[in-house]
């Protein structure tokens, strides 16, 4: 059960509860094996939709889909360009049908785990009766900062990865767009698993995270105000209670070790408002 004791005295814990389920949907057919150390699988699920699926047994660990989940909820949260998140439902006997659906460790492969998932919303589209899946640029294109519409989207990235401490690099998707404005793309900012610093929980510091490697994408940055309302945003929204409604939503299974490590990530990372001017600070030192 999750509380927050040492908060008590700023906001009123909500009364302790079991994890509880998230809705979840129930993955239907395996599309292709995804890039990451994770091993993530392409799947089709009973919405219609396209999902990236993360296994419990991956080889970064469960804490992996714990954090996807906690991260990909504070981005929403915030407004973040970011895809849906759902828990995915995969059977015993979709995977006994697809040899595909295997982690590949150095010296066999074994079976996916069964069981609840986590699963990423891939961009898809509707054509006739059918969903297609989109065609998407996972690298940056030329001329970012001329060709993205949700320039300052990247801004909004930089403080959430700073405040959650995302020590991998910053994955973002580029969607093209059909437009006259001559923006062709929107970014979609995906793989939050080494928020949290990954199976560590824990946030070191160092000015270079969160900062993605196009640094062109900053040049329109006027200082700190260019932030505020991001930090708004983040100050606003972010409450105990919210932490403490997304963090019911995760599987217990995906917790092997007990909830009281999560509450202390959990109470650190509110506690972590207050520095991520600082942070920002730091990182924008490093932009050029």
């Amino acid at each position: 059960m999750l509380a927050f004791p040492a908060l008590a005295h700023t906001h009123a814990p909500i009364p302790a509860r079991v994890l509880r389920r998230s809705a979840v949907i129930t993955a239907v057919e395996h599309i292709r094996p995804m890039r990451g150390g994770s091993q993530p699988h392409l799947m089709r699920c009973s919405d219609g939709h396209y999902y990236v699926v993360k296994f419990a047994n991956n080889p970064q660990g469960s804490r992996v889909l714990v954090n996807e989940f906690i991260a990909g909820k504070l981005a929403k949260l915030l407004e973040l360009p970011c895809p849906d998140a759902s828990l995915v439902e995969v059977g015993e006997a979709l995977i006994h049908l697809t040899p595909e659906l295997a982690i590949e460790l150095p010296h066999m492969n074994i079976p996916v785990e069964s069981g609840l998932t986590f699963g990423s919303q891939y961009p898809s589209y509707r054509s006739g009766n059918r969903r297609m899946i989109a065609n998407l640029i996972d690298f940056s294109p030329g001329g970012v900062t001329e060709q993205v519409e949700n320039l300052s989207d990247f801004l909004g990235i930089l403080m959430f990865d700073r405040w959650t401490c995302n020590t991998d690099h910053r994955q973002v998707l580029f969607l093209p767009q059909s437009t006259t404005t001559g923006r062709r793309y929107r970014i979609l900012m995906i793989d939050n698993g080494f928020c949290f610093n990954g199976a560590h929980w824990n946030f070191p510091n160092c000015a270079l995270i969160g900062l993605y490697e196009d640094r062109t994408v900053y040049r329109h940055i006027l200082g700190m105000k260019s932030f505020e309302t991001w930090l708004g945003q983040l100050e606003l929204k972010v409450t105990c209670e919210e932490l403490m409604n997304i963090a019911e939503g995760i599987p217990a299974e995906w917790l092997p070790e007990g909830t009281a490590a999560l509450t202390g990530l959990l109470e650190c990372l509110f506690r972590r408002k207050n520095l991520v001017p600082e942070l920002i600070r730091q990182s924008l030192a490093r932009c050029h």
